[in-house]
Order: C-alpha cells, then structure tokens, then sequence
C-alpha cells in the first residue's frame, strides 16, 4: 500500500480498546512493509474544542495531496468545518467503534449534537471501517451506503487459561475505563448486596478520563463499606494485565452499549466465565454458554447472576470450559490486520 496517514485524539499509546485496536494495526501494517505516519491530536473529544479544531486544521495541511488518510471516529468531529476541503484533497476512510451519541452519561444536547455531526461526517468519508457488525448497523443508519462500510473486528491474543484455586475469595475482574458507560457503579451497588460471599473486585482501567466519574465510584465504594474488597487498580501494562486475567475466577462488567467490547474477548481468549449484559454488540461477542447476560442497568439481575456464579463453582466450571472451546473461534490480530488493510485499499479507490 501506499503511505497512510492516521489521525487519533491524544496519544496512541492509550490502554483502551479503541487505542490498542488502532496501535495494533499500525503495528501490523507497518510489519507489511505500508509507512504508517501517525497524528496525535490534542485537546478534548469527542466534543472538541478550539485546540482539536486547531490541531486537525493544521494535520490537514500538512497532509499531501490525494493521500489515504484514516480518521479514528472519536476524533472525526474536531474535522467538523473541515470535511468538504478534506473530502476533496485527501482519500479519507473512518474508523468506528461505536456510535458516540451512545456514550453513557451525555446531556441531551450534546447528544443531538454529536448525532447530527457524526452522521454528516461519515457521509462524506469514501468509507467507514466498524469493528464490529453492530456498529456497521449504526454507521448504516446514519446515512452511509452499507457498501462503504466493512467491518473488521479485533483480533484477541490466545491467553492462558488461569489456574483453579481452591477454596477461598473468588476473584472479580472489570477491565475498562472507569466511565459511566461501562457501569463500573451499577456493579459497586450490585457487589454491595453480597457480603455474606467470599469475593473481591480488582477494577482495571484509567481512573482519569473521566474524573468525576471515576470519584463517584471511590466514594460509593466507600459508603458500601467495601473498601477491603474493591481495588481500583487503574491503568497497567499489557503485561500486568496478562497477570491479573490469570488470576481471576470470574470476569465482570455491566456495560450499557459496546461496539465489540474487546475486553470480553479477552476474558474469553484466557477461559474466564462471564457476566455481561445484553446491550449492543456483547451477545454477539460473548457466546451463548460462556457468559451469563443481564439487562444493562438491572442491578437485581446483576446481583442475582453474581450471587448464582459466587455461590456454585461447577456453573463457573462450565462457562469457563465454554469460554475456552469459543476461544480457538477467535481471530487473531495478524489476520484481522490483514482484513484491515484490505478494507481500507478497497475503499481508499472507490
């Protein structure tokens, strides 16, 4: 291919599911022999301010002329008085991983806004890549023909499946990004409820997106008396992150939208069972067997499916052995990096 130029919000190497997505492909493509030149904008997204606007200008300009240039979908609105002149000079294809109006937490005219932006924004991109069928959905909907969208899910890493201990604390694992989305409150109110069972919570995830979120979790942590038993662990390296899916005996998170949600697939790659919800793409990524699904924002049929798995080790049994058949189904990231650059040289042409 030729060179391709990428544009995110903020530094590259961020431990998100959306950032390893990107750093991965740029990794593989450029084991591909393709010269990757990666942008990282700064400022505040997905509703940017002055100084993203600003940045994207100046990337635009310093982008030649008629160069495949790839857009992460989070940072497509600081593009926003810029689309027709980028539409023009550049071959511009998006990367979406959900919808943003579907971020947990937006008031309602941010909301409208970033529907009616983002809709008008991928319309003028020569395609979107989704990673994830449901999301595909989403982009489709909001006015881009379904032959400009190709999806091209993560690949997931074969894990090790962890060791079984016997008895004493089972051990919770949420891997995500402390933010209203991804329900880590909803499951400190659920967890609360259970204190007649032997358990523990390490949330895994930055603690700094969003800061006021991140201090109402800690403070209801602290109102439910659960402070031995909860550790918001923060970010950690890939590493570390390896270590601690190792270690767990269940994976939680009750998440209220995920276009993929890469964190379950890891749970899965590394035989974990699962408790999940059936908001948007995790049915499809968490197979039937392997996890148990509740409504987004039940907090009964949380606790409930929490109390049920604590309580009987053959059910963890089984779903972990689930886990571990639906694991060899996983792709890898060598061929989905293939599929990506397949899909972005297809709709770079069209």
């Amino acid at each position: 291919m030729p060179p391709v130029h990428l544009v995110v919000p903020g530094k590259l190497d961020q431990s998100t599911g959306g950032y390893i997505y990107m750093a991965t492909m740029v990794a593989e493509l450029r084991a591909r022999g393709t010269d990757v030149v990666v942008h990282e904008l700064p400022g505040v997204f997905p509703l940017a301010d002055q100084v993203a606007k600003a940045a994207a200008a100046a990337t635009l300009a310093a982008i030649p002329v008629d160069t495949v240039v790839v857009i992460d979908g989070l940072a497509l609105p600081a593009f926003a008085d810029l689309i027709d002149r980028c539409a023009a000079r550049l071959r511009c294809v998006a990367v979406v991983h959900h919808k943003l109006a579907r971020e947990t937490g937006l008031a309602p005219a941010a909301r409208q806004h970033l529907e009616v932006l983002e809709s008008r924004l991928l319309r003028q991109m020569r395609g979107v890549i989704a990673t994830g069928p449901h999301t595909a959905i989403d982009v489709a909907a909001m006015g881009v023909p379904r032959e400009r969208v190709i999806v091209v899910q993560p690949g997931t890493a074969r894990g090790v499946a962890p060791r079984r201990r016997g008895a004493g604390r089972r051990r919770l694992i949420a891997v995500a990004t402390l933010t209203p989305r991804k329900g880590q409150l909803l499951l400190i109110g659920a967890l609360a409820g259970l204190r007649r069972l032997a358990w523990r919570l390490d949330c895994i995830g930055s603690c700094q997106r969003d800061r006021a979120y991140a201090a109402r979790v800690r403070a209801a942590v602290v109102r439910h008396r659960l402070s031995a038993r909860v550790r918001l662990v923060g970010e950690v390296p890939p590493g570390r992150l390896s270590w601690h899916y190792r270690r767990a005996d269940l994976f939680v998170l009750p998440s209220y939208h995920e276009g993929y949600g890469m964190a379950f697939a890891e749970a899965i790659a590394y035989g974990l069972p699962v408790i999940g919800t059936t908001a948007g793409a995790i049915p499809r990524t968490v197979p039937r067997g392997a996890g148990v699904l509740v409504r987004p924002g039940d907090a009964n049929s949380l606790r409930r499916a929490l109390s049920s798995l604590l309580a009987t080790p053959h059910r963890r049994l089984r779903l972990a052995r689930a886990a571990r058949a639906a694991a060899r189904q996983l792709p890898g990231w060598h061929d989905q990096a293939r599929r990506f650059a397949e899909a972005l040289a297809r709709l770079s042409r069209e």
